[in-house]
Formats: structure tokens, sequence, C-alpha cells
């Protein structure tokens, strides 16, 4: 049989299969050891699974979850699909030999961007809690697009409900410290501590930043990336006490889960 080639569904979960030819074997000695999610962008789940599964357009993903909670397996979890694209975590840059990608049917920003449904939600904890599960990938190690590719990738974007999806036992979250009113933030072009902790802090957690330098339009890239999955109140890449503190408070509880571990 070929690699990927699916022939039963990994997880219960599954209610249709709809396999993509865009696969490969994983590099050798790679296994899943994180779960990426995403939106699709696109604006129904049929046109999705179309260009999923188009040779020409060269995508894949292994899930996709439909707005009415379905779950459609596209590639199987043995099988490197290509939902990553360029891109980078704790200095892992073929992200797609070492992750399993789900897609969240939903037209995405440029397509009115509605909320995630209920149903749709439900589903993508549960296929998450299953695919974790199962590979015992870490909670710190549960991502959007957006972190692995910050500025190139959005999704699934700030309306993603992360804090819910970690009471329902996926993902890492600590509650995002509240905006301070009058906290303009570092100014573009500074040096000096923050600047440095928050480069090491990000780093430190697994985003791609150099850990010397000015804060700079790379640097304000990332923190809006972190921030679209941790504090999606207010995604504007200003380096504030609110994203420094919930960084600072992230890597500290995410060093504690790994002690426990």
């Amino acid at each position: 049989m070929s690699v990927g080639v699916i022939a039963r569904p990994d997880s219960f979960l599954v209610a249709d299969l709809y396999p993509s030819p865009n696969i490969e074997p994983r590099k050798p000695g790679y296994a899943p050891s994180i779960l990426v999610l995403h939106y699709t962008g696109l604006p129904t789940v049929d046109r999705a699974l179309d260009v999923l599964s188009r040779p020409d357009c060269k995508v894949s993903c292994h899930y996709v979850v439909d707005e009415d909670g379905r779950i459609i397996q596209m590639v199987a979890e043995e099988a490197r699909a290509w939902h990553a694209g360029v891109s980078s975590w704790a200095g892992e840059t073929d992200i797609n030999s070492a992750s399993v990608g789900i897609e969240i049917q939903n037209p995405g920003h440029m397509l009115g961007y509605p909320d995630f449904p209920e149903a749709q939600m439900e589903a993508v904890a549960a296929l998450s809690r299953d695919i974790i599960g199962r590979h015992g990938i870490l909670p710190q190690r549960v991502l959007a697009h957006s972190d692995i590719a910050p500025g190139r990738k959005i999704d699934p974007g700030e309306k993603f409900d992360w804090a819910w999806l970690a009471q329902q036992g996926v993902g890492h979250w600590v509650a995002p410290t509240p905006l301070g009113g009058d906290d303009a933030g570092v100014p573009l072009g500074s040096r000096g501590q923050v600047v440095e902790r928050a480069r090491a802090l990000l780093s430190g957690y697994g985003y791609k930043v150099e850990r010397d330098g000015i804060f700079d339009p790379e640097l304000q890239t990332v923190l809006r990336a972190f921030q679209l999955h941790f504090r999606p109140c207010c995604c504007d890449g200003r380096l504030d006490h609110s994203t420094l503190d919930t960084l600072s408070r992230l890597e500290a509880a995410g060093l504690k889960d790994d002690r426990i571990a």
C-alpha cells in the first residue's frame, strides 16, 4: 500500500474520507509532534476539498472540519501533508514532516470572517484531543498557522477561541493581561531591556525571532502573530505591558508543564 493512502480513518470521529494525492512520506525520523490549526480561507467546504485535492494546487491537509462539525480526513496521519508551507517552530523548519494539520472551514478575513460555530468548535476540540492523545503532542505545540508563519499567515485568526479550546484540554493558554489605556508601548527602533526580554521570550517559546536587535518591523510582525493567538482582543503588534506580561506568564506556565511531564 502506498504511503498516505487511507485504508481506514485514523480517528473514530471521521465521518467521511476524501483522499488527496498531494502527499509524500514524512522525512526519516519524523513523527507528529505538532498540531497546526488553520482556516480554509475559502467560501465553502466543497471548494476547500477541491483545492486541497487538486494536484495543480499542491496543498493538502490531514483533516477538514466543516461548519456543522463534520470531520473529513484527506491524508493519513502517517503521511506528510502540504499544509504548513514555509514555516518554523522552535528551530524546526520542516513543519509538514513534524505535524498533523487541521483545516477549519471558514471563509477567512478576505470573505467576511464569520464566527466559528459551536458545533464546529466542539468537533475541532474532540478531534484535537484524539490526535494529541495518540501522538503525545504537548500543549505548547498546538499551534496556529500564524504562529509558525508570522506575517505570511494570519489564520485561524483572532475570532478563534483558543481560551475555550484550552478548557477542553487542547493547547496552552493563560488569560491575557488586561490592556492599559495609557500604555503606548515601546516605539519602533527602540533598544533596551524590554526589547531584549521580548525577543528572548518569543524565541524561547518557539517563535522564529533573533534574540538580539532593535524593535523593528520583523519583531512587530511576530508580536502580532503572538497576539492573534494569545491576546486576540488587540492584535496591533505593539510591545506593551499587556503583551510582555502575557508572554512572560505563558512561558513560565510552559516551563512548569514541562517539569510535570
